[in-house]
């Protein structure tokens, strides 16, 4: 299928919207100014990672696409990527730092390219250009002070592995990828076909757990995040999203992603929202 619709639009949205994600995506405890800046880099992170995970398309079309992106995000192009229109509409009113976006198409175009990963730090490593970019663009959006870096990069890699974990199975059956690292699943004689199983073996249930241990430790990193941030609605924000990291780490420890998807519900929500309010001061 490779040219399909690239001579107009190369987006091939899939449906999902921000309500579809796990953790709130620009909600109304973002400035009402900026919220529109963070749908901006959704709408546009959303769309490459519709191309990435495209089953209809081929690598080679897949890094086309997402390279037609961002030449029209850095005004290289005129046409054939809304999103990317927009975003650079918005980086421009902003003075937010392009690299922001250019960074999540590095990893968009390495998951149309790229099925394993060796070990743990081969996963940070894509962590870096498709999680961490985001918490950043969104402090740098607030003028928030570079400090907060580092704990809001532990914390968007623990979203990373969560999501992944949450996912194993079905990025397996339909897209032939596995996040759970080589190394791990050696260690443990995870054979490949045990992510087709109707429930977690053994030995994958030691490799899951193995990384919630890393996750629980990104998770501690990430607490300092909301105690950086100056902006009352994102402080506040930042700190519901750490809850519910660590809610639902805890709800993959004891949950098997393998017989269903394990997800967070309204509860969860609730309580995340109620242990944040201490840090609306």
């Amino acid at each position: 299928m490779s040219g399909i619709e690239v001579a107009g639009n190369v987006e091939t949205w899939s449906g999902k919207d921000r309500g579809d994600e796990n953790f709130p995506v620009g909600s109304r405890l973002i400035r009402a100014d900026l919220r529109p800046h963070v749908h901006a880099y959704y709408a546009f992170a959303r769309n490459a990672d519709d191309i990435a995970d495209s089953a209809a398309l081929s690598p080679k079309d897949k890094v086309h696409r997402l390279d037609i992106m961002q030449a029209v995000l850095v005004g290289d192009r005129v046409h054939g990527s809304p999103s990317a229109t927009a975003l650079r509409a918005s980086l421009a009113a902003t003075g937010v730092d392009p690299a922001h976006a250019t960074d999540l198409l590095v990893a968009f175009r390495q998951d149309a390219t790229q099925r394993t990963y060796a070990d743990w730090d081969a996963l940070m490593a894509y962590c870096r250009v498709s999680a961490m970019p985001v918490g950043r663009y969104v402090l740098d959006l607030h003028g928030e002070d570079r400090a907060t870096h580092a704990p809001s990069d532990a914390l968007c890699a623990a979203l990373q592995v969560l999501n992944h974990l949450q996912d194993c199975a079905k990025d397996f059956i339909d897209l032939d990828r596995c996040y759970l690292p080589a190394d791990l699943r050696r260690q443990f004689d995870v054979p490949a076909d045990a992510l087709r199983q109707d429930q977690a073996s053994a030995g994958l249930r030691r490799v899951l757990d193995a990384l919630l241990d890393r996750v629980d430790a990104l998770n501690r990193e990430a607490a300092l995040l909301p105690r950086l941030v100056r902006c009352r609605g994102l402080r506040l924000e930042t700190a519901v999203i750490c809850g519910l990291a660590r809610r639902l780490a805890a709800k993959l420890r004891r949950g098997d992603p393998i017989a269903g998807r394990v997800a967070l519900g309204k509860a969860d929500a609730a309580m995340a929202f109620m242990a944040a309010w201490r840090f609306l001061p």
